[in-house]
């Protein structure tokens, strides 16, 4: 049981330092980041959002290309590219109540 909870420990650690170094690679100043969306994706911002400690994540997209990404802005004024892809679809439809 402990080698399986210390393996699973230091599983968990690896992951974490991997995230923080892919993330490290994907961060600019947010002038630099929607500049590069804006120009070279032809993504706007489409979505805003308040995250924990003061981040604002933000979903760009494109109308043309589908293509879209979702950044956090941490109060810094560093961006970070947390995700994007392919297919965009603007939805409208009312969220269901909490439960």
């Amino acid at each position: 049981m402990k080698k399986t909870l210390f393996k699973m420990t230091m599983g968990l650690g690896i992951m974490v330092l991997a995230a923080q170094q892919v993330q490290a690679r994907n961060c600019a100043p947010r002038e630099d980041v929607v500049k590069r969306l804006t120009e070279t994706y032809g993504e706007t911002r489409q979505g805003i959002g308040i995250a924990r400690r003061g981040a604002v994540m933000e979903v760009y997209a494109s109308d043309t290309s589908g293509s879209w990404t979702i950044t956090v802005t941490m109060p810094d004024g560093m961006t970070c590219l947390i995700a994007s892809g392919q297919s965009y679809e603007d939805m409208a439809e009312a969220l269901p109540p909490n439960v």
